[in-house]
């Protein structure tokens, strides 16, 4: 075997275990001496990793894109209801990636923060798409461009995000929060694109 290919192997098997270890007790409680009890050498780890940061934002470069593959070739990005479906599928099947991913949103390692958002990009592009496909098919008031539209949109997600990050759901298991999350931002979406009162009222 190639030692590109061993080094491949290797890589593998250490993000295996720690996405096991960051999606089961996240950044603050994963360890690197809990990811060797799988049976990793710890010096294998430092040789392919600077450090617990490096591997944990591996293990959330991962998620993403997982995330992102998975939304993209679900083709439901021309309509809000059925993305938010797809996105609730996703992280029911991949309770890991759902605990890095909500983790790295709502709660991120303060020194890590900026980073977070560097692996957040394509996931942000996505909701981006949604948001204009939907926006497309709606007539907006005089003087609402669409990008004026997507800016307000963008900046509810902020707040409805920051809610989710408060005080009032500290003790809410992340499994938890990310499910509420979901579902009460697929019902935002929709007040927020279609509003909340009848036609012609």
């Amino acid at each position: 075997m190639k030692n590109q290919e061993k080094t491949e192997l290797t890589v593998a098997k250490i993000t295996a275990a720690a996405m096991d270890e960051f999606g089961s007790s996240g950044y603050a409680g994963g360890t690197i001496n809990n990811i060797c009890k799988t049976g990793i050498n710890k010096g294998l780890i430092y040789h392919n990793f600077k450090d617990k940061d490096e591997l944990y934002l591996f293990c959330l470069k991962k998620s993403c894109e997982k995330l992102c593959d998975y939304l993209e070739n679900g083709k439901k990005l021309d309509d809000p209801a059925d993305y938010m479906k797809l996105r609730i599928r996703f992280f029911d099947a991949n309770p890991n990636e759902a605990h890095i991913f909500f983790e790295a949103l709502l709660c991120p390692p303060a020194a890590l923060q900026g980073r977070i958002q560097d692996e957040m990009q394509r996931f942000n592009k996505i909701n981006d798409t949604v948001c204009r496909n939907a926006l497309a098919k709606l007539s907006l008031r005089d003087g609402i461009s669409e990008d004026d539209a997507l800016s307000y949109v963008r900046q509810l997600q902020v707040m409805f995000n920051g809610y989710f990050s408060s005080p009032a759901c500290r003790d809410i298991p992340i499994a938890e929060k990310a499910r509420r999350h979901e579902e009460s931002m697929s019902k935002l979406l929709g007040f927020m694109l279609y509003g909340i009162a009848k036609d012609g009222e």
